[in-house]
Order: structure tokens, then C-alpha cells, then sequence
């Protein structure tokens, strides 16, 4: 891949002025280790479809200065943003920075439907009072008749309500205390979407913190991470401010993500206030990473007699490089037979939005995601990200965090609801 040794785009918290270095396309290793696991190569097979294809086409937009073609605009489009390129490139480049300058450089503007979604995405008032209207949509039993009409595949809104489930109405609390021997206080980012649909994970990550004693702070003036504007080329400036100012404010020992996919973004921030990133970015963790390294000794979970396959998301194996986390956490259950799904390295498909904005690609991605979850003829299946778990779950077969299996395998004392 294209050499980016002089430039770390991770040791400092400085902002160069000159750009981004991207040699000549003659600089390539042409080593080919970013084709193979690609997954959009994997779909097409043609070269447009790669990693080193679109960092050439990334190139032009921002060292050359100029216009791209229709066909490289579709191929650059196509990319998930997986960031497994990023993992085997011997050049280290920082594909996912550069893909996101690439697409602000090219001022994109939502159409349709994007621009509500996005606003939607970004206000939290508005997220809640729409909640009662789809939870009421949802009960009412239209589903079916309105799918069979053709007009949500109209109005182009058909693979978004697809994945729709029940969203939790009531507002968590802004602190829940531990019940045992108080060891410290965290603050927990909840996202947005997340924060209505993936109430059982955000429950289990309370429960799970309490009884490792550590009382758990939810600030609600806290918004979404940021990473579908950024990802799509909008501005997430004033959300990652807003987090920042949010949580430096909190006295805790750390601040914890369970959704992989926003962590990913966390990690990255950057900010005008340097300082305040810095110190913000410091304090952040993983929540599986946090469990793990604090979790007591005496603290014993109830068996469990289930084989559990595990979906390591993209965000979790290629940005926060800490999936054996996962395997380390679910060993504490006793009698739980922990595996690996075949072709973890490879996206489901679900990319954040990518789901809805190609579905034509993610759909065929999770056929092979599908295909890996039968051949493991597991009981159930986990995923540390909400995105990918609600992308491959099923009616039958529904996707749960490991969160949600730890905590249910607490001792009842001290622990319930």
C-alpha cells in the first residue's frame, strides 16, 4: 500500500497544515494485502474495488485538487469503511482519516430523506418524541400490510423500518448507585439510537458495573458520537464538542462505550480545545476492557450449558484491536462453549448506514455472515456493536451483546431490577 511512514496520524494531538502525504501510485508495495480482505472486492472482484484503487482516487481529491469521475465516485461510495485495509497495510495508512477528509472535501449534501434522518440522528428532542409514535406503529399490526403496499420501498424507507424494533419510552436515570462495596464511578455513553433500541445492553453494562462495584453516572445532555455525519462527509464538530464538554465535567474514573462502532469514533476525537480532547480520550474505555481488567475474584456467574459463536464487528477487530476481550469475558460463565464465527475478518455488511444507503452490497455481505452463523450451529450469537447486531439479527435467530449474557448469569443477590 502507499507509504505513509512520515506521517503519524496517531502520536499527536497537533493539526499539521500541510495535509496528508499520498506518493505517486509507482510508490506503491503493489503487496496486494488489502485486496483479499476487502469485502467489497470480495463482491465485484474487479480492481476499482479495492483499498489501493480508492486511495488513489482519495489522492485527487486531496493533494491533486481535482474533479474525480462519475465511475470513481461509485467505487469510493461502495466502501464500508471497514478499515480492515488499515490492519495488514505495511505502509500503516490512515485510510479511515483520509476517507473522511475525502468525503468533507467533496461537500456532500444529504438528499431525500437523508437530511431529516441525519437531524433526527443529531436532536435528541426530537428522538424523543418520535419514539412513542414508532413504538405505537409498531404494536399496531400494520407491518406486514404496509410492507405488502410497496410504499415505505417508495419512499425509500423499507430497509430502515426492516430492522426496527421496540424502543424503551421511559429516560434512564441519571445515576444508579452500587449495592456492594463501593470501588469507584463511571459515566457511561449511551449514543443515540442505541439509547432507545439497545436499552437491554445499556441495562446489562449498569448491572454488570454495579456489581463489580462501581456506581454508573448517565448524563443526559450527552448526544450521538458522530461518526455517521462524519462518515457521510457532514460536519460532527459540534456533537464531538458537546460529548467533550459533557463528560470532562463528570468526576469519574472512566468513560465507558459499549457499542464498538462508537468507540471507534470516541477514540479518534479530535477538537479546536486540544487539552479537553486529550483528557477525554484518556479517560475512555471499553466497557469490555473495563469489566475484564476490574472484574473481583469472588464474583462468580451462574453456569450456563450454551455453545455461543462470536461476531467480532469491524469497529471492534480493525479501530479498537481488542475482540479477544470478548472470549476472555464469556469464559467466566461456566460451561459456556465459546467460538469464533469463520471469516470474522470479513464486514457483515451492516457499516453504520451503509446498510440502508447500499443495501444491495450489505444484504449479499450478510448472506455470508449467515452462511458462517449456520455452519457454527451455535445456540446463540453476540456482537459488541449495535449496528451489526440488529443488521444480522432474525426473528429466529436474534443477536444479543455479550453484555446482555453476563448479566444474566449474575447471582441474584444484590444484582436485579
Amino acid at each position: 500500500m502507499f507509504d505513509f511512514m512520515d506521517m503519524d496520524f496517531n502520536s499527536s494531538d497537533e493539526v499539521t497544515t500541510s495535509g496528508p502525504y499520498i506518493p505517486a501510485v509507482g510508490d506503491c508495495m503493489r503487496c496486494g494485502m488489502c485486496v483479499a480482505g476487502c469485502p467489497t472486492f470480495r463482491l465485484f472482484a474487479i480492481e476499482e474495488e479495492t483499498p489501493r484503487r480508492r486511495i488513489r482516487t482519495i489522492s485527487k481529491i486531496l493533494v491533486e485538487n481535482l474533479a474525480i469521475s462519475a465511475d470513481e465516485r461509485l467505487h469510493l461510495d461502495n466502501c464500508l469503511q471497514c478499515r480492515a485495509c488499515e490492519t495488514v497495510c505495511p505502509s500503516k495508512m490512515a485510510y479511515g482519516q483520509l476517507f473522511d477528509q475525502a468525503q468533507a472535501q467533496l461537500g456532500i449534501k444529504p438528499k431525500g430523506l437523508a437530511k431529516p434522518a441525519l437531524r433526527l440522528i443529531e436532536n435528541k428532542r426530537w428522538r424523543k418524541r418520535i419514539m412513542p409514535l414508532l413504538a405505537l406503529y409498531l404494536k399496531s399490526g400494520m407491518r406486514k400490510p404496509l410492507a405488502k403496499t410497496g410504499f415505505l420501498k417508495w419512499l425509500g424507507l423499507a430497509d430502515a423500518e426492516a430492522v426496527l424494533k421496540q424502543p424503551a419510552l421511559q429516560a434512564m436515570a441519571s445515576r444508579y448507585p452500587t449495592r456492594v462495596a463501593r470501588r469507584g464511578c463511571v459515566a457511561l455513553f449511551t449514543g443515540c439510537i442505541a439509547e432507545a433500541f439497545d436499552r437491554d445492553t445499556l441495562s446489562s453494562a449498569i448491572k454488570l458495573l454495579n456489581a463489580i462495584g462501581y456506581e454508573v453516572l448517565v448524563p443526559p445532555d450527552q448526544g450521538c458520537c458522530g461518526a455517521i455525519q462524519q462518515h457521510n462527509g457532514q460536519s460532527a464538530a459540534g456533537m464531538i464538542d458537546q460529548n467533550i464538554a459533557v463528560f470532562n465535567t463528570l468526576d469519574v474514573d472512566a468513560v465507558l462505550h459499549c457499542a464498538s462502532g462508537c468507540g471507534a469514533m470516541l477514540g479518534e476525537y479530535q477538537s479546536h480545545d486540544i487539552a479537553a480532547a486529550g483528557d477525554f480520550r484518556q479517560r475512555l474505555a471499553d466497557i469490555n476492557d473495563f469489566l475484564l481488567k476490574h472484574w473481583p475474584d469472588d464474583l462468580q456467574l451462574l453456569p450456563l450449558d450454551l455453545k455461543i459463536a462470536v461476531h467480532e464487528p469491524c469497529s471492534q477487530r480493525n479501530v479498537l484491536k481488542n475482540p479477544q476481550t470478548v472470549y476472555a469475558l464469556l469464559e467466566k460463565i461456566p460451561g459456556l462453549n465459546v467460538v469464533p464465527l469463520a471469516d470474522n475478518q470479513v464486514c457483515c455488511g451492516a457499516g453504520g448506514s451503509y446498510m440502508l444507503t447500499h443495501p444491495e452490497n450489505a444484504v449479499q455481505l450478510r448472506g455470508l455472515k449467515y452462511r458462517a452463523i449456520k455452519e457454527a450451529e451455535a445456540d446463540s450469537v453476540v456482537s459488541s456493536n449495535f449496528g451489526c447486531a440488529v443488521f444480522l439479527a432474525t426473528d429466529a435467530a436474534p443477536v444479543a451483546h455479550p453484555l446482555s449474557l453476563l448479566a444474566r448469569q449474575l447471582p441474584i443477590h444484590g444484582f436485579s431490577d
